[in-house]
C-alpha cells in the first residue's frame, strides 16, 4: 500500500478514533507523519489490517488491533507514541496534538503569552455560544 493512496483512510481512521473530523486533523500537518510513524511502529501488517478492518471503534475486535488503534489515539492526541520506547515525535506534534485542542488551550511553553498567562484560563467558549450578560 503506497503512502498516497493510504492517506485518506488514515486519516478517516483517525478521525474515527479521535473524535475529529478530518479536515481537523488535515488542519495540524502531521497526518502523513503520522501514517509513516504508525506504519513503522506498528509493522507494515499490523498498520495494514487496522486501517483496513477497523469500522466503527466500537465494533468487537481482537486484543492486536485495539492495542494498535489505541497507539494511534494516543498519538494524534499527545504527539507522542506510547511505545515501547515511547517518543515524542517532534516539538510541533507536542504543540498540536489533539488533547489542546480539545481543552481550548495552547500547549504550554509553544506561544509567547507573557508571565501569569497560564492563569487566564484560555477561551472555552466556542462559535456561537452567546451568554447574555458577559458581552459575548
Amino acid at each position: 500500500m503506497s503512502l498516497t493512496d493510504d492517506l485518506p483512510r488514515f486519516t478517516a481512521l483517525s478521525a474515527r478514533l479521535t473524535g475529529f473530523d478530518e479536515v481537523a486533523l488535515e488542519s495540524t500537518g502531521l497526518t502523513g507523519t503520522y501514517r509513516a510513524v504508525a506504519e513503522e511502529q506498528l509493522g507494515t501488517e499490523r498498520y495494514t489490517r487496522l486501517v483496513r478492518e477497523l469500522g466503527d471503534p466500537g465494533d468487537a475486535m481482537d486484543g492486536e488491533l485495539r492495542d494498535a488503534a489505541r497507539a494511534v489515539t494516543h498519538l494524534w492526541y499527545t504527539g507522542s507514541w506510547p511505545g515501547p520506547p515511547p517518543f515524542v515525535v517532534s516539538p510541533r506534534a507536542y504543540a498540536e496534538g489533539l488533547v489542546w485542542k480539545a481543552a481550548g488551550l495552547k500547549a504550554p511553553a509553544t506561544e509567547p503569552g507573557g508571565y501569569g498567562s497560564w492563569a487566564d484560563g484560555g477561551d472555552l467558549s466556542r462559535p456561537g455560544d452567546e451568554v447574555e450578560g458577559n458581552g459575548r
